[in-house]
């Protein structure tokens, strides 16, 4: 329980902090938007690589990380020319399902910065990290629960990620690129991103649907089998 209370405690901390980003944007006026989202991004991650970085982790659990996020990585790759249309959400769900939170995390955030060393890196880098590693800790924080194994009810899940994924990048393009930074600029912004934040859930839901039993029962295995992340991830 405790594990768990820290988890949802360091979570309400980055999305605090991504809180306090966004009312500096609505209700202050300036032109230095796009390093305060820097900063206010490394500042919600920070917690989650510390928490990684002080329990005790033995080197094959962190291989065994380091293959998911590479996974999750290179399942992108294949699928560059389909716009938003990539598995890297779902084995991100699915890993962060199985190894817990912290380690959802780690599997999201490299998985982006990994991918982008085929696909382009840029300022778009780091809000993909935090997204998809937010992506992981959610997954990881409902793995507890019952419903969390209906594959219905994860459709479901992925479907709703798919959109918060794209309504989270669109604040370092409205930061970036749109000047004046108005009500109207910022939903026409995401008026425009509609299509590929629907492309986003519609194949988290494919994908889900049609691979999570499996996927989930191979990584389950291999947690099970070599002893990993035993006791401490499991939340």
């Amino acid at each position: 329980m405790k594990a768990l209370k820290n988890s949802w405690t360091t979570f309400g901390l980055a999305f605090l902090i991504m809180a306090i980003f966004m009312l500096f944007i609505v209700t202050l006026k300036g032109q230095h938007f796009l390093i305060f989202s820097f900063i206010c991004l490394i500042a919600s991650m920070l917690p989650f690589y510390w928490r990684f970085e002080t329990r005790d982790i033995r080197a094959r659990e962190i291989i065994f990380i380091a293959v998911l996020a590479a996974i999750a990585a290179v399942t992108r790759v294949p699928f560059a020319p389909l716009p938003s249309v990539q598995p890297t959400s779902f084995v991100i769900i699915v890993s962060a399902l199985v190894l817990g939170p912290e380690s959802g995390f780690i599997v999201g955030s490299t998985a982006a910065i990994v991918s982008n060393m085929f696909l382009g890196q840029g300022p778009w880098t780091p809000w993909q990290m935090f997204c998809w590693g937010m992506m992981g800790v959610t997954a990881g924080l409902i793995s507890r629960h019952q419903w969390a194994q209906n594959k219905y009810l994860l459709c479901i899940f992925g479907f709703v990620w798919g959109f918060i994924f794209g309504w989270i990048m669109n604040m370092w393009y409205f930061v970036a690129y749109v000047n004046p930074l108005t009500i109207k600029t910022f939903i026409a912004a995401y008026v425009a991103s509609f299509y590929f934040d629907l492309a986003h859930a519609l194949s988290n839901v494919f994908f889900i649907f049609f691979f999570y039993q499996s996927w989930y029962r191979i990584i389950s295995r291999f947690k099970v089998k070599y002893g990993l992340l035993g006791t401490e991830d499991e939340l």
